[in-house]
């Protein structure tokens, strides 16, 4: 089943799920700052990327800028640093199967689906 990691005050996120409601599909919608995901899932979601941890923070987030930034940091480092401040997880992220994609832009979704 198709999942998609989702922030409901993110627009880019709303357009994801508004994509894939479009075409007709299944799918689990992840809110991934209520339901934080654990350093198997994100690594796994990083594998499914096909990226490495540092490609899926959000470098333009206060908390990175403040605390992270300049920082030479290790892959699990960087891991940590997303599960302990979620908000630092590029979004949407959509799975099917063994694929992901970051759905910005949506039409990214399309090659997975």
């Amino acid at each position: 089943m198709i999942k998609i990691y989702h922030n409901p005050r993110c627009s880019k996120s709303r357009q994801g799920v508004a994509f894939l409601e479009n075409t007709g599909k299944e799918f689990e919608i992840v809110k991934y700052l209520d339901v934080i995901p654990t350093e198997k899932d994100l690594s796994e979601i990083i594998k499914k990327l096909g990226s490495t941890p540092i490609q899926l923070v959000r470098k333009n987030e206060k908390i990175w800028k403040e605390n992270y930034k300049g920082k030479e940091l290790s892959d699990s480092e960087i891991v940590t640093a997303m599960i302990e401040n979620p908000k630092l997880i590029e979004r949407p992220i959509i799975i099917n199967n063994n694929k992901a994609v970051i759905g910005r832009p949506t039409e990214n979704i399309d090659s997975i689906i």
